[in-house]
């Protein structure tokens, strides 16, 4: 396959962010996106450790094309979900694609989880959803403003852009401290990329 008809490859990634996946699992993420008219534009950053966060949010589709793109990035990703998604017989397929359960009512104990990750691991990647609901919110929450200050690392902003069809590995925004200006910043950012239901962003 040519690098202009690919969808998406672990080469966007940087090789010590790269998760020991088969090569099966990255054609299933590569098919799936190429299925569903997706590519995936831009580089993951070489950094050791990364907070990723992915916006709008407005669909479950979300979840499938976000999925598609870490197999196909082969990256080692974690990423944070609702625990309540975590039901029997879909916990061991979720933990395997790298969720972190988390319950809301207990930031303390999600920011020690993953500090603790953070201090066992060389390199990582840490992705949610700064919305936190795919239903419309007028302002985001800054939990992952302060877990990003808490595990001394940037935040790499990914657009899923639903009308031209691609996540873009975008750009890295370096917190400064003030929640309010920070989240200001990051919003007027993803204004430019549109969710499957734009009237829910």
């Amino acid at each position: 396959m040519s690098e202009q008809n690919t969808v998406v490859s672990e080469k966007q990634c940087p090789e010590h962010l790269r998760a020991n996946r088969s090569a099966f699992s990255q054609w299933f993420g590569r098919s799936i996106l190429k299925v569903l008219g997706w590519r995936v534009e831009g580089q993951i950053p070489n950094l050791e450790r990364i907070l990723i966060i992915g916006a709008p949010h407005t669909s479950n589709w979300d979840f499938v094309i976000a999925m598609a793109t870490a197999l196909g990035l082969n990256i080692r990703l974690r990423w944070l979900g609702k625990h309540t998604i975590f039901k029997p017989g879909a916990v061991r397929l979720l933990k395997w694609l790298g969720g972190i359960p988390v319950n809301r009512s207990k930031p303390l104990d999600i920011v020690s989880h993953i500090s603790n990750l953070v201090e066992r691991e060389r390199g990582i990647v840490i992705a949610l959803t700064p919305e936190g609901t795919r239903k419309k919110v007028d302002k985001w929450k800054t939990g992952f403003l302060r877990m990003a200050e808490a595990i001394d690392c940037n935040v790499f902003m990914i657009g899923l852009d639903f009308a031209g069809k691609r996540v873009v590995l975008g750009e890295i925004f370096e917190p400064t401290g003030d929640h309010g200006a920070d989240l200001t910043a990051i919003m007027k950012y993803y204004k430019r990329y549109n969710g499957k239901f734009p009237n829910q962003e």
